[in-house]
């Protein structure tokens, strides 16, 4: 019997050990860690491409040029437009070489004058000297923008004062056709750009008087927007407000050291107190994705000026104004006005040269490509949201931390000393924008010293550091609004 009952509950061998290997495989298995929520807002899909453009130019041409004022009244002749040797591809292929991805043309500026023989207006080129009147300027650098792969946007001022129904509601009308005329021609058009001057005193069909409007209706923006975006469904459009980007609150080409892609809209009025500040931090918070846009020209004016050739900004202001606004997580708009013979002045072209050799020379290698990374914690210990994403290449891979580690570190090891002068750490913000704090530490003698300290990150942020031999470099995220998701570490 105790033989027959031994052989009744003896279990192979072999049985238990497969038995085992199942249980283990059983507990090592994870269940898929959920990723992270979003903290909204977020930006929209083409908030994401204007993002990733990073930086472009703004052209201001027009009867100004020509009169050596920065405001037309309104009551210049057309015949005035005469440029001597115009040449849109040699803007183009300048702003290209600049590095810079797209091209915002004024259209029309303050003064009426439209630089397209518009059908609603006799005040263009059409009445010009230039090409006999044949000419057209924007289809032209619209031509152009699309040889060498760059974007094109326009400027069409809302303010005319040149047209006699300024104020009325008919000019409302005439403006809305010259947008559908202006988008259905020469499209596509990435950025519609529009500024808060509105009313005042111009020549408005000979009245010659000040005539002022309600800002906040009298264009029905809202309509007109809906309009313009039934033509051209990914238009990013930019104003003092938004809806899609914001002004700066400045020209001198800067954004804040903190500065959130977030702000609510209705904090932004004329006359409210402290509105430039709050344009130019944006809020922690705010109610909608609303990034800055920093606006600023190559020489004093935003026209051209002859008197103003020798004040063209330098290289090295030029590199300056990079690291405040691309480098803190804005885009830059850099306005390059072509002189009276319709080109870009030899020395602009000579200070944009000189600022890419110096973009080139200080961002050229990557020290932290492929390199290895570790972090103080890894979201679920799961390799989907690894440190080593922060170095792949990769834009839709992220480091991320556990729900409730708000406060947490990352090391990139060099694997060799290397001359670090620049930090370069990127949010992925498409799960919204998080980081309120961040410190930079390199090794040094066996010890961490700390080289750097900001607030937020965002789409870029670039942190300059004094020149410091090192072989590892840590960002240690000191406060966020949620767990950090950090996408992308550079070293130069």
């Amino acid at each position: 019997m105790k033989r027959n009952s031994f052989k009744k509950f003896f279990i192979h061998p072999i049985a238990i050990f497969v038995l085992a290997c199942l249980t283990i495989s059983c507990s090592e298995e994870k269940k898929e860690t959920k990723a992270p929520e979003p903290v909204l807002p977020v930006p929209t899909e083409r908030q994401l491409a204007w993002h990733e453009m990073e930086q472009y130019a703004f052209v201001h041409f027009t009867t100004n040029t020509f009169t050596d004022k920065e405001w037309g009244y309104g009551d210049e002749s057309p015949e005035i437009f005469n440029p001597t040797a115009f040449d849109a591809s040699q803007w183009t292929k300048t702003i290209k070489n600049a590095g810079l991805k797209g091209l915002i043309l004024t259209c029309k500026h303050h003064d009426g004058f439209c630089l397209w023989p518009s059908e609603y207006t006799e005040h263009s080129v059409k009445n010009s000297p230039w090409e006999n009147g044949e000419g057209d300027v924007v289809q032209a650098v619209r031509d152009a923008c699309e040889k060498e792969g760059l974007k094109f946007g326009i400027y069409l001022s809302p303010w005319d004062r040149n047209h006699p129904d300024y104020g009325n509601p008919e000019y409302v009308t005439y403006y809305r056709n010259q947008l559908k005329e202006i988008f259905n021609k020469y499209g596509p058009v990435f950025e519609m750009w529009f500024d808060g001057a509105n009313g005042g005193d111009g020549y408005y069909g000979g009245a010659n008087e000040t005539r002022k409007i309600d800002k906040a209706n009298y264009y029905d923006w809202p309509t007109t927007l809906e309009m313009v975006r039934e033509i051209e469904p990914q238009i990013i459009f930019f104003s003092d407000a938004g809806p899609d980007i914001r002004w700066v609150g400045n020209e001198r080409g800067f954004v804040g050291e903190t500065n959130w892609n977030t702000i609510s809209t209705d904090t932004l009025y004329a006359g409210k107190s402290g509105i430039t500040e709050l344009l130019n931090t944006g809020a922690e918070g705010g109610e909608n994705w609303v990034p800055a846009e920093v606006d600023v020209s190559i020489r004093p004016g935003w026209f051209y000026h002859a008197e103003e050739n020798e004040k063209v900004k330098t290289p090295e202001k030029l590199f300056e104004i990079y690291l405040t606004s691309v480098g803190r997580g804005s885009n830059l708009l850099l306005n390059l006005p072509p002189d009276r013979r319709g080109i870009l002045h030899e020395n602009d072209v000579a200070a944009l040269e000189g600022w890419k050799k110096m973009l080139d020379e200080a961002f050229s290698t990557n020290l932290a490509a492929k390199k290895p990374a570790s972090a103080s914690n890894v979201r679920g210990n799961d390799e989907t949201y690894s440190a080593g994403n922060l170095t792949d290449g990769d834009k839709n891979t992220y480091w991320a931390t556990d729900d409730e580690i708000t406060s947490a570190s990352f090391t990139i090891d060099l694997e060799s000393p290397k001359t670090v002068k620049y930090v370069l750490v990127q949010e992925f913000i498409k799960l919204g924008q998080r980081v309120k704090s961040f410190e930079i530490e390199v090794e040094k003698d066996g010890n961490w010293q700390k080289v750097g300290s900001e607030t937020t990150i965002g789409y870029k942020r670039i942190i300059p550091i004094d020149p410091v031999e090192t072989s590892k470099v840590r960002v240690k995220i000191t406060d966020s609004r949620a767990c950090p998701l950090i996408s992308n570490v550079e070293v130069y």
